[in-house]
């Protein structure tokens, strides 16, 4: 009992000490006519300007998967947005119509989320890293390609750059795409899949030239880990650290590893 009570008293005391260390804000962002709710932490240690982590969710995710990376961004003196993709999921605090989901309008998302970070006076715009799983990879690698002048790194967990090969193998004739798909249960428009026909990832990721970090299970069944395989040889500057026997979702021992090897990644 006593060693129980001992771990649980450690836990708490090492919860508030990581709260007393963070300061934590909704905030929400504008891109046009679509309102972006996020959550934003900033390490209290005084610094005047910080570097800040962009967290991109992976399909039908939220925030709340962006909160793991609180404690670990704070120790290394960087805020840490996370943030519900307008249409993102079925759960988006930022619009939870999923027929609304388009690749294209989460890229423009989080270029309109990079662009209000590089206008805060308190965030060094110099130093602005995406972090993306899966979906959210393949989104924070497009955005990276994009603005590859204002990101300084970039991350991304089992990305999902098989999307538009998955959905143009599945409807190879575009009068076979329905008016409506559903997947996992969430519904998709056609709109969606339409925008999928002419977009190779592959080639917009050489237009990033700065240091990517890769981390994939090798026992992936969503999104094969030949594709990470194929993006580090793309990249100029890349590396893959692979977790064997892992699959699309990390076990705690094993997002133990990735948060390891990000910290060790980043400046």
């Amino acid at each position: 009992m006593k060693k129980g009570f001992l771990a649980i008293c450690m836990a708490l005391a090492a919860l508030l000490n990581v709260e007393a260390q963070t300061q934590e804000e909704e905030v929400w962002i504008k891109n046009g006519e679509r309102s972006i709710y996020g959550v934003l932490s900033r390490p209290a240690n005084g610094a005047k300007k910080q570097p800040v982590a962009i967290i991109s969710h992976g399909f039908n995710g939220t925030h709340h998967f962006g909160r793991d990376y609180f404690a670990m961004m704070a120790e290394k003196g960087y805020q840490c947005y996370t943030f519900d993709f307008p249409g993102g999921s079925v759960h988006s605090r930022s619009d939870n119509n999923t027929m609304n989901m388009r690749i294209t309008g989460e890229v423009s998302d989080l270029k309109a989320i990079v662009q209000y970070f590089k206008s805060r006076p308190d965030v060094d715009s110099k130093r602005i890293v995406l972090i993306g799983e899966s979906q959210g990879g393949l989104v924070s690698a497009l955005t990276a390609s994009a603005l590859a002048k204002d990101i300084s790194q970039l991350v991304l967990i089992y990305p999902a750059l098989c999307i538009p090969d998955n959905w143009n193998e599945r409807y190879p004739d575009v009068t076979a795409i329905p008016d409506t798909t559903r997947l996992w249960n969430v519904p998709l428009s056609r709109p969606f899949f339409m925008e999928l026909r002419d977009l190779d990832p592959y080639k917009e990721l050489p237009r990033y030239k700065k240091p990517v970090l890769i981390i994939h299970g090798d026992a992936d069944p969503v999104v094969p880990i030949d594709y990470s395989r194929r993006a580090v040889k793309t990249y100029k500057q890349a590396r893959l650290e692979v977790i064997e026997k892992a699959g699309h979702g990390f076990k705690p021992e094993e997002r133990k590893k990735v948060f390891e090897w990000i910290r060790a990644f980043l400046k």
